[in-house]
Formats: structure tokens, C-alpha cells, sequence
């Protein structure tokens, strides 16, 4: 993504994507050990709703970064903002897709909204410079 300088220092070190993720890696993983059996069913339902079909995966992950933003949750904006990033999204769409959350939830898709912006940018950015996205 091409961005100006102050863009760049404002996704260099998102409080909303990249260490959210590092943050919740942990957590996941020593809960996995504990319900191995749920993480699995869970796993098997994402593959499955997330496969391509009449939408392709970019756009299930685009509509899954705009529930989170909905729903207010830090970790849904990161990992499907990242996930759509890596799914070919742009700017753009990820921007369109908040615009709708706005409608639909009002106010408070205004903050986390913008916040998910700021993730996704972050994302693809890193991906621009052929960093891992997390």
C-alpha cells in the first residue's frame, strides 16, 4: 500500500493487529491443550465456511473483519483483517466493508472501525514489504 509518512508511523506499530495477535497466540494455544477436541470442531467449521463457493475467501473474510468490527472484538478484527489482507483485499474494499458496519451498527463502528482500518493497513503493509503479517 502506498501511504504518505505519517500514515506510515501510524501503522508501523498498530496497537490493533499484529500485537493483538501475538498477544492471543498464547492464550489459544495453551487453551487448545486444554479442549483439543473443540479446537478441532472449530477448526473443521472455519475451513469449511471459509472454502470457496459462489463468495470466494476474500470476500468471507471480509464480511468476518466487518462483524468483528460490529461486535467490537480486537481479536476477530485482527485475525480476519489479516487474513483478508493475505486473501488479496485492498485498502479499499476493507474500508467499503467498514463503511457498511456504520450503517449497520451506528457510533460505535465508528471507533472500532477505524481502529480495524489501522490493523488491516498494517497488514498489508507488511505484506507490501514482504514481511509476515503477524
Amino acid at each position: 500500500m502506498t501511504t504518505t509518512t505519517d500514515t506510515d508511523s501510524l501503522h508501523a506499530e498498530s496497537p490493533h493487529g499484529k500485537s493483538v495477535l501475538r498477544e492471543l497466540g498464547p492464550l489459544h494455544q495453551e487453551l487448545r491443550r486444554a479442549i483439543p477436541d473443540v479446537y478441532k470442531g472449530w477448526s473443521g467449521l472455519s475451513k469449511a465456511a471459509f472454502a470457496d463457493g459462489a463468495l470466494d475467501r476474500k470476500t468471507k473474510e471480509l464480511i468476518a473483519f466487518a462483524i468483528g468490527v460490529v461486535e467490537g472484538c480486537d481479536g476477530c478484527i485482527a485475525s480476519h483483517g489479516q487474513a483478508a489482507a493475505r486473501a488479496g483485499a485492498s485498502p479499499q474494499e476493507a474500508a467499503e466493508a467498514i463503511g457498511v458496519t456504520f450503517l449497520m451498527h451506528g457510533g460505535p463502528a465508528t471507533i472500532h472501525g477505524a481502529r480495524a482500518f489501522d490493523a488491516f493497513c498494517e497488514f498489508v503493509d507488511a505484506l507490501d514489504a514482504g514481511e509476515p503479517p503477524a
